[in-house]
């Protein structure tokens, strides 16, 4: 796979004609454990946040293709297998990126049972990269919170929200 620069991105070809208005942008996440059940959280090289796994599909790109993609973009880690756990498309999910567009979010997280590879701390989109337990994260966004409490409680039945 090789990496798809933002300004060659299908948000960034959208973003050069229609500048920062509102945009629904179909988008994945990555919930991703390991053995010890710790989840693993990037360190954004654009804004130095903690975050999961995430981003915006491509033109010709299917869901599942898109959640492969990111995940090796941001991680260097290949996607086995995942099961979709929730969709979040409500407007207090709103948001602005660090680019100044602004997106009212449609996500649909999955949390990915079975990976390969070897975790890369440094990629074009992150600074760092680690699993975490869930009772010792670092600071991440209450999105991010609220998706970790979405799979704690997950039993197999996809969340709506």
């Amino acid at each position: 796979m090789a990496y798809l620069d933002w300004e060659k991105s299908y948000v960034g070809q959208l973003r050069k004609k229609i500048g920062n208005d509102v945009l629904i942008v179909p988008t994945v996440r990555a919930v991703i454990p390991n053995a010890q059940g710790e989840v693993l959280f990037i360190r954004r090289s654009d804004d130095g946040g903690w975050g999961m796994p995430a981003g915006s599909i491509e033109l010709h790109e299917s869901i599942s293709d898109c959640l492969r993609r990111e995940v090796w973009e941001e991680t260097g880690l290949e996607v086995i297998k995942a099961i979709p756990m929730a969709i979040y498309s409500e407007p207090r999910f709103a948001f602005t990126t660090c680019f100044g567009g602004k997106h009212q979010m449609f996500s649909i997280v999955f949390i990915v049972t079975d990976w390969v590879g070897q975790l890369k701390t440094q990629t074009e989109e992150t600074i760092d990269a680690q699993f975490f337990s869930l009772t010792e994260l670092p600071p991440i966004p209450v999105l991010y919170q609220e998706t970790l409490q979405d799979y704690q409680e997950f039993e197999g039945t996809l969340v709506l929200k």
